[in-house]
């Protein structure tokens, strides 16, 4: 199965994402200033949701800058996956303050406070405004990045928090509803808290180096048992070297006419793995047949001492 991503041209992204880091910080000053002076928790909660926006713009352009970095003797897998780490920070900020938002809201409920329900409405409207520009500057990155995807669900919950905002802005002004400014903090916090634990089982399970959850594992095994030359595979490790770089290694049991032609039967495997299943980095360990581990798992490997015991002799050619 071939893999199909957006590509933006690096430098057009790097300018995208840092247009919509000097909007929010902007926009973060305003509404701060607008939530003391208007004594509105919503306009507050907006805005620290759009301070985090801002600390996960920082880390992804960041991220982005040093995940181009080349391999070297310190990081020999390169530095791809740093653009995954940026993501979870991101989401975990994400989890934090929508727990914070839900306690404050909570306190407030209790006792509404005063709102100014222009000031509200006004600043509302202007941050409907800066969250939908920044949404529509990392829309198209977000599809072929896990990090930039983060940053898209910061400013599209942002965008739907500044509308929720606005409505209750309005309500206070034309009703005088005071308890509306907390429940929808309330509201703005539960969706924080749906987008992020949504969307961070992603980067946990790279980061675990779990295996790529577009690929077909068992589809793997039987590819490779089915060339000809093999009698089996075991040990098979499959993960993410980063976020689109699939790679896999194991242990490749020959009959004794595949072991006569190993690399040809190398060559086929490989060409299967990256035409198949867009894998492009493997390590196949080889062992005849006669002299091959006995009783071994399928994925992973055993105990030190089990390995010694239960494999007679080890012939290997690594790639």
């Amino acid at each position: 199965m071939a893999h199909d991503h957006a590509h933006i041209d690096p430098d057009s992204g790097d300018r995208r994402v840092s247009i919509a880091i000097w909007a929010n910080g902007l926009l973060t000053v305003a509404q701060i200033a607008g939530g003391i002076l208007s004594g509105s928790l919503a306009l507050i909660a907006d805005a620290l949701h759009n301070f985090s926006d801002m600390a996960s713009l920082v880390i992804a352009f960041l991220a982005r800058k040093i995940a181009r970095r080349p391999a070297d003797k310190r990081m020999t897998f390169g530095y791809g996956r740093v653009e995954i780490v940026a993501a979870l920070i991101n989401y975990t900020t994400l989890i934090l303050i929508g727990f914070y938002l839900i306690y404050e809201g909570g306190m407030r409920m209790i006792d509404p406070p005063e709102v100014q329900g222009w000031t509200v409405v006004i600043l509302g409207g202007v941050a409907l405004v800066v969250d939908t520009l920044t949404a529509m500057l990392t829309y198209s990155m977000q599809k072929g990045s896990v990090n930039i995807r983060a940053l898209f669900l910061h400013n599209l919950s942002d965008a739907l928090a500044s509308v929720a905002v606005i409505i209750g802005g309005s309500l206070i002004l034309l009703y005088n509803m005071r308890w509306v400014d907390p429940a929808i903090t309330i509201g703005i916090a539960l969706y924080i808290l749906y987008l992020a634990f949504t969307e961070i089982g992603g980067p946990i399970r790279t980061l675990m180096l779990g295996s790529p959850p577009d690929i077909d594992n068992e589809a793997v095994v039987e590819a490779m048992r089915g060339v000809d030359g093999v009698a089996d595979v075991h040990h098979v490790h499959l993960w993410q070297m980063q976020e689109h770089e699939a790679a896999l290694d194991c242990h490749v049991v020959l009959t004794a006419d595949g072991w006569g032609q190993i690399e040809k039967v190398k060559a086929t495997i490989k060409d299967r793995l990256k035409d198949d299943f867009s894998i492009g980095h493997s390590s196949l360990e080889f062992e005849h047949e006669d002299r091959a581990h006995q009783n071994a798992n399928l994925y992973g490997h055993g105990k030190p001492e089990e390995e010694e015991k239960n494999h007679v002799h080890r012939d290997t050619d690594r790639s």
